[in-house]
Formats: C-alpha cells, structure tokens, sequence
C-alpha cells in the first residue's frame, strides 16, 4: 500500500540513520522530511516497530501513512518546479 513517512527528528545523527532506513524500504524521498513508497501491510508493521529507535527527545516524531487508492486519486502536488510526483502515479496499490 501507498504510504507516506513524515519526521520531524532533531538529532542529526538519528535523522541521517532514519533515512538510511526508510531508503532500504524503497521509500523514496519526497521533501527534506517526507518519504512515499509502496509497502506490504506486513513490512509496515515491522517497519513501524523498528523506527523508534530513531527518536531521540520527547520532541521528535514520526507519521507513518498508510493511503487508500482514493486518497492517491485526491493526492495533488503544488509546486514552482516542473517535477510532479510521478511515481505516484506508477504506483499500484494491491
């Protein structure tokens, strides 16, 4: 299933091995602190308890995402850029 990761991790140690992680899931990143990918429910599941050992203040966090094919249909990117996000529309929820 589609799904987005956003983060707001302050420890530049952490945040560096958070994306090292979410990169070998196949995420791919979509803004400094944003990663959408396609995931197995069950890879998710393992992946969610995995990442909090990339938290380390009480001000961190992590959302993880989980989209429906609606929500992929609605999705939209506003950008100045020419890039859209066109994996989005390659991916193919099972």
């Amino acid at each position: 299933m589609l799904t987005l990761i956003i983060y707001d991790i302050s420890e530049d140690s952490y945040r560096n091995k958070l994306v090292k992680f979410l990169q070998e899931y196949g995420l791919k990143r979509i803004q400094y602190s944003g990663f959408l990918g396609d995931i197995n429910p069950h890879d998710r599941i393992v992946m969610a308890k995995e990442i909090g050992k990339f938290i380390s203040t009480k001000g961190d966090s992590i959302y993880i995402i989980p989209l429906c094919n609606r929500c992929k249909r609605l999705a939209k990117m506003i950008s100045k850029d020419d890039n859209e996000l066109e994996d989005l529309e390659k991916i193919k929820i099972i």
